[in-house]
């Protein structure tokens, strides 16, 4: 019993260890196509301006999908209203053609850095919105798209 009990209570402080988030948005495309009307809205709130953070995509694609990467625009609406715009480009492929991501037989699923060490210099609401920016209007193989804040142990100063 009490070998139970030290299992249990290692699990819990285990799972209790994992990365937390500021924000946890995900998207899922209707027909599974990402169209360039269907600009994605994240929205959250910072208190603590001195923590430090990474922003990360998160796509799930389907293996036909017909293009290595995705082109994005995202915009951050600062609480101030000011707002910053960003390209990236989220490479799906190695340099060789090859997914990059865990895939099945018929889809792979990748997270891909946006930017590391990210700080907000404002507390307040904070508005992100992520475009699709490819040169084609509808991408077919595109099943979802997640935007993650996760929090690190790094402060500034």
């Amino acid at each position: 019993m009490n070998k139970f009990l030290l299992a249990v209570f290692a699990s819990l402080l285990l799972y209790g260890c994992g990365p937390n988030y500021l924000l946890e948005g995900n998207h899922e495309f209707p027909d599974a196509q990402w169209a360039y009307a269907d600009s994605l809205r994240f929205e959250f709130d910072v208190e603590d301006t001195t923590r430090i953070y990474n922003l990360y995509a998160e796509l799930t694609h389907s293996v036909d999908y017909s293009f290595q990467n995705v082109y994005t625009r995202i915009h951050t609406l600062m609480p101030s209203g000011q707002r910053l715009t960003k390209m990236v480009s989220l490479e799906l492929t190695d340099k060789m053609g090859l997914w990059t991501g865990d895939c099945t037989s018929k889809t792979c699923q990748i997270r891909l850095p946006i930017q590391e060490d990210l700080y907000f210099n404002q507390a307040g609401h904070y508005t992100i919105v992520v475009e699709q920016f490819m040169r084609q209007d509808q991408l077919p193989g595109l099943d979802e798209f997640s935007l993650l804040i996760e929090e690190s142990e790094k402060k500034r100063q």
